[in-house]
């Protein structure tokens, strides 16, 4: 068992972890197996992010003065937490994908980018497009005008090429 000086060092460092994440889900465990446990982490770290299984009092003393504090308010049974402040996309995405594998793993609610939604948000959350495949999109569309262009000043110099090409061939030219 854990002395009070651990247990506030394990406090003040969750605490400056919530404090710095943007995107917080609260999740339920309960009857998971260590190797279920295990592929969890595994997903989650595979998305960018973290994941804690807290004590109630604890998390919600850890989230007093963040932003997820309304979320970690009145917790009750067993309660585990993943985080990230990077894509909270990603993090969805593979929370939702473990948790259609695994039954027993719940959402709860969660917090992304400062504000709260429910599990129905986390599921439309978890169908949108990754942040890398909005920026490639978007790549795409800034770069499309100018290869459409270049590609039209090709063909006319193609076309002229192709026109004087026939012209020699047919002798159409005198010198």
């Amino acid at each position: 068992m854990k002395n009070k000086p651990e247990k506030q060092k394990d406090l003040d460092s969750l605490q400056a972890e919530l404090g710095k994440a943007a995107n917080v889900f609260l999740t339920g465990y309960e009857k998971l197996k260590v190797q279920q446990d295990f592929e969890l982490r595994k997903a989650v770290r595979g998305a960018g992010g973290h994941y804690k299984v807290v004590k109630n009092t604890i998390a919600e003393k850890a989230a007093e003065g963040t932003k997820s504090a309304e979320l970690l308010k009145n917790m009750k049974g067993m309660c585990s937490i993943a985080y990230t402040s990077g894509d909270p996309v990603a993090l969805a995405k593979a929370l939702t994908t473990y948790a259609k594998a695994n039954p027993s793993f719940t959402f709860r609610a969660g917090m992304v980018e400062g504000r709260v939604v429910d599990v129905s948000g986390i599921q439309a959350l978890a169908t949108l497009p990754s942040k890398d495949e909005l920026f490639a999109k978007l790549l795409y569309l800034i770069n499309a005008p100018a290869q459409r262009l270049l590609g039209a000043m090709n063909g006319v110099a193609r076309n002229l090429a192709v026109v004087v090409e026939q012209g020699v061939k047919e002798n159409k030219f005198k010198a």
